[in-house]
């Protein structure tokens, strides 16, 4: 689940565009009249002139559903996290609707929240997204539902430059990573659907410290396509390649780096025991020194 928060300087406009969207169902109320939308309207209206001095008394929030939770989201199940979800960000003392639309293919629901509480109070937005972040993250959790992992539901149809480019650039990473083992192999994969790499260096020297991807006019940073390819984070997973592809070449190797690791624990080990004896050398050396000071104490006395 995902949300976003809109403020808005009118309530006519924000409720005439949740409402009259086709096939919109209001799903429930707070601290207005619903007999019809000229009465909701002037319900928030008129507790916003409580604080006329405010210039944007609305706030207008759209909560996402993942698609992949479609079955789960009835209306009821829409009104009791639209309302956890209210409480938890601080505007449970004050007027709101929750209206539910249809016109996409993930379930979605808008909030219209007067930001003038029902004490005349302006509810803060301090630190809104990154509190609107975290929220979200606990109710998806809470709740049981669906995250989705990376890029994978974006609609790429609907992507305009440079981001279409950016996406192009992340789906073939993604398929051509995996099989390739070394940036030469790399780089001729992406040739092959008109990709470019750049490995840039650090100043003059011969350090290579990011990677560069090329396409349609456009350059993009590997960690600006996504933070998985990174100059660092590719390279490793290369690397990770290579070695499973000699592994399998070579039955014989997966023995040797077992024996080669077994080895490594057993001087962490020795060493462990060594330093654990060392120090109770010292120690019982410690307890001699101060028990033969005691002594000579004793016999001054």
């Amino acid at each position: 689940m995902i949300a976003k928060i809109v403020q808005g300087r009118g309530f006519r406009g924000a409720v005439n565009y949740v409402l009259d969207k086709k096939d919109a169902r209001l799903l429930y109320g707070e601290g207005v009249r619903l007999k019809d939308k000229t009465s909701i309207i002037q319900s928030f209206i008129t507790q916003s002139k409580m604080r006329p001095k405010i210039s944007k008394p609305v706030a207008h929030i759209s909560l996402d559903f993942s698609a992949q939770d479609k079955s789960r989201i009835t209306d009821q199940f829409m009104i009791d996290v639209a309302n956890k979800y209210l409480g938890k960000m601080g505007y449970e003392n004050t007027q709101y609707i929750i209206v539910r639309h249809f016109d996409t293919e993930h379930p979605h629901l808008h909030l219209i929240i007067n930001r003038i509480d029902n004490n005349g109070n302006r509810i803060s937005d301090k630190k809104e997204k990154l509190r609107n972040t975290k929220v979200c993250l606990e109710l998806t959790k809470s709740y049981g539902l669906y995250i989705a992992s990376g890029k994978e539901n974006v609609k790429e149809h609907r992507l305009r430059e440079p981001d279409k480019t950016k996406y192009e650039i992340y789906q073939t990473l993604q398929s051509a990573i995996p099989k390739c083992v070394n940036w030469q192999e790399l780089k001729a994969a992406l040739q092959k659907s008109g990709i470019t790499i750049e490995l840039r260096k650090n100043g003059n020297t011969d350090k290579i410290q990011g990677v560069r991807f090329g396409k349609n006019e456009y350059e993009l940073n590997g960690s600006k396509v996504d933070r998985a390819f990174s100059y660092s984070k590719i390279t490793y997973r290369l690397q990770q390649n290579e070695l499973s592809t000699k592994i399998q070449s070579e039955p014989g190797l997966k023995n040797k780096l077992s024996i080669t690791r077994g080895h490594a624990s057993i001087r962490g080990l020795l060493n462990s025991l060594n330093s654990s004896t060392s120090n109770n050398q010292d120690y019982a050396e410690h307890l001699k020194q101060k028990a033969r000071k005691k002594k000579k104490k004793g016999l001054r006395r």
